[in-house]
């Protein structure tokens, strides 16, 4: 009883650290480590301690390949474009993929990077916006694919 009530605690903060991630990163194009972190701290424990779709080991290398994989894309794009620009990967965006990494594993974080992706370039070229808010793509993409992962797989 306590544990079910502990789980729906965690995954309700989860979700209101989710919706103001989207939220800032959508007027402000930061994403805020105070609801990053306990995002990041609440995935770690809920796959350690509750029946998850993913397991430790595999939301650690997933998050691991996210951080890595976002680090070094950033990185590439903020070299080859000109240096006056704002750069257009935030480290906000790479800490978001790590976080990601641990809630959904390696299939999970291919496909929400696939599902905001696709979103994300729809909505640029539709809006024709210059930046695009990464967070609120790549958390709808998240759950969906977690959706997919519980009812599918």
């Amino acid at each position: 009883m306590i544990y079910d009530i502990f789980f729906i605690v965690l995954l309700a903060t989860a979700i209101i650290c989710s919706w103001q991630i989207s939220v800032a990163d959508w007027r402000r194009r930061i994403i805020p480590d105070a609801y990053l972190f306990p995002l990041l701290l609440i995935g770690l424990v809920i796959t350690n301690f509750f029946s998850w779709p993913i397991t430790p080991g595999a939301g650690a290398t997933a998050g691991a390949f996210g951080y890595l994989l976002a680090l070094v894309v950033g990185m590439v794009f903020e070299h080859i474009s000109p240096k006056k620009s704002i750069a257009p990967i935030g480290l906000g965006d790479v800490k978001l993929l790590g976080t990601g990494g641990i809630w959904l594993g390696p299939t999970g974080l291919a496909s929400a990077l696939i599902i905001a992706c696709v979103a994300g370039i729809i909505w640029g070229l539709r809006r024709k916006q210059k930046y695009i808010p990464f967070a609120p793509f790549f958390i709808c993409g998240g759950i969906l694919s977690l959706i997919t992962m519980l009812f599918l797989i």
